[in-house]
């Protein structure tokens, strides 16, 4: 098995990691909401242009999963607080075919230890997506109530996730 490394995402990585969310997210979503609806989501949400603002975020980690031919997975957070105690993870997603190798675990422990003041990480998750919220389980998060965000306008049923460090 080819090695993987995490590391810092960079301006040229943008395109690939468009591309694997367009894949993560085809994969987990066109039986809920259909391709069409996807592929609209993931053009507007994941585009190249809105992951360079990840770049230059003040206080946020953006690493990527590589094993040297691709990017098998990425993970964005950022602090949600001023002072540091909540991280926000916005984004972790591992390639389908590349789940099951620790990566998500590796990726999730990178963000974490990114920000050594942190108490706690929240994250708001698609209620139907079951295998994430398994993986989110596992890994020491708890459903702690219905999430009040933007995507609910995009007729997206989240829950929020939290988890003390």
């Amino acid at each position: 098995m080819t090695p993987v490394f995490l590391r810092t995402a960079g301006k040229g990585d943008l395109a690939k990691v468009s591309d694997l969310l367009a894949r993560t997210w085809h994969a987990t979503y066109d039986a809920i909401y259909g391709a069409d609806r996807v592929a609209e989501i993931t053009r507007s949400w994941h585009s190249p242009t809105r992951l360079a603002a990840h770049l230059t975020r003040p206080s946020s980690e953006f690493v990527v999963a590589d094993d040297g031919k691709q990017l098998l997975g990425m993970a964005y957070a950022a602090t949600a607080a001023s002072d540091g105690k909540l991280i926000s993870l916005h984004q972790l997603y591992v390639l389908p075919d590349a789940e099951g190798r620790g990566i998500g675990q590796e990726l999730l422990r990178e963000v974490q230890n990114a920000f050594p003041d942190a108490e706690r990480v929240r994250l708001e998750i698609e209620l139907a997506n079951a295998r994430a919220l398994r993986f989110f389980e596992r890994n020491g998060f708890a459903v702690t109530g219905p999430a009040a965000s933007a995507a609910e306008t995009a007729g997206i049923d989240l829950v929020v996730m939290e988890k003390r460090l």
